[in-house]
């Protein structure tokens, strides 16, 4: 059997699984979703459904490229967890423009050098930080910076939010539904409700669609 990836855009190197059973069903696997341009059409869908509730408004969201441009421009220290979405930062920070030092903490500077060679400079960040630093959230208070951002979804964190997300919102998951146009659906993350009422929104629009955990409930 052969199994084909496609970048999801998640984080650097997350990738979606794909190949044709022995009876020419089309199986599409992914993980978690930022980009679907380069998934391919199926018949039967496993997928994720982090902002997959169509009734919650959390879920319906854009991301704030224009504020984080705005507090790049003043100069700040972004939390940002220290794989995927400080690797998103650094890259929206150079294609901004900016080529100065960026201060960063120890994972965060570590894996971004080996994931992305070339995007330098970094340094270390210090108490003082430099102009601009990227840390992980709970390094925030450890930094003396006048401008302290939280590069998040969530509102449970001390600090000024910028909404960058590393997945789909809910109108970007039915985007790509529709553009990979799959007969069935399997949703299997997050726990809780999310995937169920994901499901439940499929099978209103005529989908054969059922959650994990509804599989499971069945037994």
């Amino acid at each position: 059997m052969e199994v084909k990836t496609y970048s999801t855009g998640h984080t650097i190197g997350s990738v979606a699984f794909g190949w044709e059973t022995e009876v020419g069903t089309r199986v599409l696997v992914t993980g978690d979703v930022k980009n679907y341009e380069k998934l391919p059409k199926c018949d039967l869908l496993v997928t994720e459904a982090n902002y997959g509730d169509p009734w919650d408004p959390g879920c319906r969201f854009e991301d704030d490229i224009v504020g984080f441009g705005d507090a790049v421009d003043s100069g700040a220290t972004f939390g940002a967890y220290a794989f995927g979405k400080a690797q998103r930062a650094v890259s929206l920070i150079r294609a901004l423009g900016y080529k100065e030092e960026i201060g960063m903490g120890p994972k965060s500077l570590a894996l971004t050098r080996e994931l992305m060679p070339g995007s330098g400079p970094y340094t270390p960040v210090e108490e003082n930080g430099t102009d601009l630093n990227v840390v992980t959230p709970r390094d925030l208070y450890h930094v003396k910076s006048k401008r302290k951002y939280v590069l998040t979804g969530r509102n449970d964190l001390p600090y000024t939010q910028i909404r960058l997300s590393d997945h789909l919102d809910f109108k970007g998951l039915m985007r790509m539904m529709e553009k990979i146009s799959p007969k069935a659906a399997l949703i299997y993350h997050p726990e809780g409700k999310r995937a169920n009422m994901m499901a439940h929104h499929l099978r209103e629009l005529g989908m054969a669609s059922i959650s994990v955990s509804q599989i499971e409930d069945s037994f």
